[in-house]
């Protein structure tokens, strides 16, 4: 059974630009979402990264970036290392005047396995955390 994708939409007292810098330059990533040794926006690129629940148990998240259109559209895999399953995350930035808006859509999460840790509702938390209060406090930082 396919699941629907996850999709999360915020907005950003932030223009475009400084919404996609962001989400793609490593060392301001690192101050709001991982702790990521490198990035880069180029199809193909692979990085990985080291997640943990709330109990302590760390995951190390696999990915590989497969779309990139500047300042509109980022997409990745995501997998874990040692569990079945791979699934998207696509960024999608539109502008509305000196705001922007994002919509995050997180698709195949029914190819995980189904412990506790990966069902929907805790990637559901986990980006309304990100997006809703990291994310949004790095952008509309003065």
């Amino acid at each position: 059974m396919e699941t629907k994708p996850l999709v999360v939409t915020r907005t950003y007292n932030a223009p475009v630009t400084h919404v996609w810098q962001a989400l793609t330059d490593v060392e301001k990533m690192r101050q709001w979402y991982f702790d990521l040794k490198d990035f880069k926006a180029e199809i193909g690129f692979k990085f990985n990264f080291v997640g943990c629940d709330h109990d302590g148990e760390n995951f190390i998240h696999l990915c590989e970036v497969t779309e990139v259109i500047p300042e509109t559209k980022l997409t990745y895999s995501w997998k874990y290392d040692g569990y079945d399953g791979i699934s998207y995350v696509t960024f999608e930035l539109f502008p509305e005047d000196d705001k922007t808006k994002l919509i995050l859509t997180h698709t195949d999460l029914d190819t995980f396995p189904s412990i506790e840790e990966l069902k929907r509702d805790n990637f559901e938390k986990g980006w309304n955390q990100i997006l809703g209060t990291s994310l949004k406090e790095y952008v509309e930082k003065k």
